[in-house]
């Protein structure tokens, strides 16, 4: 019995101390302003709408790129780096089928190229203003492709 209740006691704080670095981690990631909540699909065939490869994670501004991070991970260092001047926006686009439930209710798809790997974000419009904002907003002498 006691044995039991010391096991259950360790699950219980190995659970909670998982939790607490989760939220560590994203307060971390935070910590220097410009995120927002960002879904990505990456290398996605053109026309496939479906729910499948979305990963939710957050995106953050740094310079002249972008850094993402997956939500639900312990990684300190960034998943995905996207350069402003390797992104070329394709089109924008509501979710559609299956993604309606894979994503946040009030994404917006934005389709984009990235040194000519096909990439899907999806955000809010909030955050898809900031974004495009951000891309138009590049230095003099580099190149913007926002459709």
């Amino acid at each position: 019995m006691v044995l039991a209740l010391l096991v259950s006691g360790a699950v219980v704080l190995l659970v909670l101390l998982g939790l607490f670095v989760f939220g560590l981690r994203r307060r971390l990631i935070q910590r220097s302003g410009g995120t927002f909540d960002c879904s990505l699909r990456w290398n996605v065939p053109e026309d496939e709408p479906s729910g499948k490869g979305w990963i939710y994670g957050v995106a953050r501004y740094n310079g002249d790129r972008i850094e993402w991070f997956r939500v639900f991970s312990y990684a300190p260092r960034p998943r995905r780096l996207l350069e402003r001047s390797a992104i070329e926006v394709l089109e924008r686009r509501t979710p559609q089928g299956e993604e309606e439930l894979a994503l946040l209710s009030d994404s917006i798809v934005l389709a984009c190229a990235h040194n000519g790997t096909r990439v899907e974000l999806a955000m809010s419009e909030d955050a898809l203003t900031g974004f495009l904002a951000w891309l138009e907003a590049a230095p003099p002498g580099q190149r913007v492709n926002v459709a």
